[in-house]
């Protein structure tokens, strides 16, 4: 319960916020309305990154202190404010070419024609981010130095024959896809979203491999291959990708920023204490497929992104599909830990 605390206190200071901002705007049905709607979101956030929080901790495991303490406090902020706030605004605001002070009276005075603007480019965004998550899937899969292999001898001689080269290029061709799917005019922007996706993810990864080189001072090495800005980023650049598909979600329930933001930002929290609890009980030790489980979700989510310039994929689809990937991977791992008689960590 511990690990949930902060979590918990934030959220009730958020409702409080959200059940003013409703009373202000509409009274007392306005309140009851607007910290529904924020719990609602909060549990959609949660459910659409679930398997977000398994692969941050996958990571965060081998870090130092320092910075873990880095990516829960500045990390959140970037969340919470940078990604389901200015991330939006600034969407709108390169697409309108209208600044951001105008773009936040405009979300605020009139949400339709805010969110009007947000829909009209989620093909762009659901490329970029399709194309770094299915990144970050395949480089999973193509991993040579897994011990397990959660399909057994398939994904074992996948992985031995997949390089980081052929991820790249099955993401691109990716791109391709979804370009083909889209109106002519916007077949550009989604292919170069696509392409800038896959350039992210290559340059923080490039950044991360240059900052885990072993140093002069062995104690140094040490610290900068437990963390590093490149991980730091890589991290956030996830979280990115993961938290337009709950904005762009968001909008299907309610066109008011200001619930949606509250409302992101409580399930963003739980996210980040799931993320600590992970990481301190050792559960991905003790579940050995649970991040089998959360990259296979990923890779689903990417695949659902590329779609989603062009069909739209109901969010409960998207949510469920990532949560039955995880439970299927705890209860692969009990069946492992039952069949060699693993005993879980102290």
């Amino acid at each position: 319960m511990k690990h949930f605390r902060f979590s918990i206190a934030v959220t009730v200071v958020l409702m409080v916020v959200a059940g003013w901002w409703g009373y202000a705007r509409a009274g007392l049905p306005g309140m009851l309305g607007a910290l529904w709607i924020a719990a609602v979101l909060g549990v959609l956030e949660v459910s659409l990154s679930f398997d977000n929080a398994v692969v941050n901790a996958s990571v965060l495991r081998h870090w130092n202190a320092f910075w873990r303490k880095l990516f829960l406090t500045v990390g959140i902020l970037v969340a919470v404010f940078g990604m389901r706030l200015v991330f939006p605004l600034l969407i709108v605001s390169v697409a309108t070419g209208l600044g951001l002070g105008d773009v936040w009276r405009m979300a605020i005075k009139t949400p339709d024609a805010y969110a009007r603007h947000l829909t009209e480019h989620h093909a762009q965004v659901a490329s970029f981010g399709g194309a770094f998550l299915l990144l970050v899937f395949l480089n999973f899969l193509f991993d040579d130095d897994k011990e397990l292999h959660w399909l057994g001898r398939i994904e074992e001689k996948v992985g031995k024959h997949g390089t980081e080269g052929l991820a790249v290029l099955l993401a691109l061709l990716a791109a391709f896809g979804a370009m083909a799917l889209v109106p002519e005019h916007d077949k550009l922007s989604v292919l170069a979203s696509g392409v800038f996706g896959v350039v992210i993810y290559v340059a923080v990864k490039w950044i991360s491999s240059l900052l885990e080189q072993p140093a002069d001072d062995p104690a140094l090495g040490n610290i900068i291959s437990r963390g590093s800005i490149g991980g730091f980023l890589y991290l956030e650049v996830l979280d990115a990708s993961f938290s337009f598909d709950g904005v762009i979600g968001a909008f299907a329930i309610t066109n008011d920023i200001v619930i949606i933001m509250l409302g992101l930002a409580i399930g963003a929290m739980f996210v980040r204490s799931m993320t600590v609890y992970l990481v301190d009980k050792g559960t991905l030790q003790q579940f050995v497929y649970l991040e089998h489980g959360a990259h296979y979700a990923i890779g689903i989510l990417a695949l659902i992104m590329f779609a989603s310039v062009e069909y739209h994929i109901p969010e409960w689809l998207t949510g469920l599909s990532g949560v039955a990937f995880i439970a299927v991977s705890i209860w692969s791992s009990l069946r492992y830990r039952r069949r060699h008689l693993v005993q879980p960590a102290p």
